[in-house]
């Protein structure tokens, strides 16, 4: 039930950071103008990187 829960905890973490980046993108697009990146992909890939280590084997 554990390893279940925290599997479902885990893939809303990277939903969530994913429609994070995908809010940001407009301002993301304003700062590329003026010369300037947010790293929000550096999140995103952090948050993937754990799921998928931590995914059950099916």
């Amino acid at each position: 039930m554990i390893p279940r829960l925290y599997h479902a905890a885990l893939f809303a973490l990277y939903q969530t950071t994913v429609a994070v980046g995908l809010c940001m993108l407009p301002l993301a697009v304003a700062m590329k103008q003026v010369g300037l990146t947010l790293p929000v992909h550096r999140l995103i890939t952090s948050a993937e990187r754990v799921y998928e280590t931590h995914a059950p084997a099916e």
